[in-house]
């Protein structure tokens, strides 16, 4: 089982390597929602994600042997530019499998960072199953996006961090893609702040969380179809979900046009940029999606890896305003 003291050793181990984010505040959001809001921006995270907290935490902890072979894994983009960052960091190689459809600009920067690029369609194909052949064929240790207990500790201090800055929360609300970021997150923050709402958001396309939580069992549905891409995972995590099933108490559904919403909202009122995925926790919290909120909430934005012309595109489609 993850421990508040994983999440503690993940600290240490990432400290001098990952940024320690900034949390930005908003008068107008205060104002909105009726609560003093704290956003921790894991879009100026290395890489322009929190993922780069788990995969360097996990790279961190290969062996020599590990290091001298290789790392793999599967990732829409995030996880696999931070894989490639830390492992080119640990001075070791990197081989990444990566959807067909994944946006160019997170294939590109995987590639700038020295990784190896193998495509594959997430709609008909199995990427576990596909990273576990390539890790075998080639000798590689597997480094998944979420369900591995090193990656979880390390996105647990985006958690770690907020409530050491900001005090004791009433709620924390955490995108939900496999549920890693959520479980290391929660696993600290109920131990900082006991008695804290732990909130998931997820796209109403892919509710897989919120069926399986409902449901005391994982649920698997059709890879869903949602602009926010980080999240379009069709059933939680193994290891996750025995954390989060455990610690989570709700999972609120935001909608494709919510979360241009909130990326609008974030654009002109806090002058950061996030990708959909990043935006999706505070679009639960502008759309109303959470109700009886306490008088201090924490938001987390995941990140911001999106391109100028798809963030424009985005903005154009749907309805953007806020």
């Amino acid at each position: 089982m993850l421990t508040f003291d994983d999440v503690q050793a993940a600290a240490d181990r990432i400290a001098g390597a990952a940024h320690r984010t900034p949390v930005l505040t908003s008068r107008t959001l205060n104002e909105r929602v009726g609560a003093e809001v704290f956003l921790k921006a894991e879009n100026f995270q290395r890489i322009g994600a929190f993922k780069f907290r788990g995969a360097f935490n996990a790279v961190s902890r290969l062996t020599e042997e590990e290091r001298a072979r290789g790392v793999a894994a599967f990732s829409s983009g995030n996880h696999a530019q931070a894989v490639a960052l830390a492992a080119r960091l640990a001075g070791t190689r990197a081989v990444i499998l990566m959807p067909a459809d994944a946006p160019p600009t997170k294939v590109a920067a995987t590639r700038g960072y020295g990784a190896e690029v193998i495509h594959f369609d997430r709609y008909t194909e199995d990427r576990a199953a596909l990273a576990a052949k390539l890790s075998e064929d080639r000798g590689l240790t597997l480094i998944p996006p979420y369900d591995h207990y090193d990656v979880m500790a390390g996105q647990g201090t985006v958690a770690l961090e907020l409530i050491e800055e900001v005090g004791p929360l009433g709620a924390l609300l955490v995108p939900v893609g496999g549920g890693g970021l959520m479980a290391g997150c929660a696993t600290a923050a109920t131990v900082l702040s006991p008695g804290i709402r732990m909130i998931g958001v997820e796209p109403a396309a892919g509710d897989d969380h919120a069926r399986s939580l409902a449901a005391g069992h994982r649920i698997e549905i059709a890879v869903p179809r949602t602009i926010a891409d980080g999240q379009a995972v069709s059933m939680p995590g193994e290891l996750t979900f025995v954390v989060n099933q455990r610690l989570v108490e709700e999972f609120a559904l935001v909608s494709d046009d919510e979360i241009r919403a909130a990326m609008a909202f974030a654009f002109e009122r806090l002058k950061v940029v996030l990708e959909p995925s990043g935006a999706s926790a505070l679009a639960a919290l502008l759309a109303g999606r959470v109700e009886g909120l306490p008088e201090r909430v924490g938001v987390v934005l995941s990140g911001g890896n999106v391109g100028l012309e798809r963030f424009l595109e985005l903005l154009g489609e749907g309805q953007a305003g806020y």
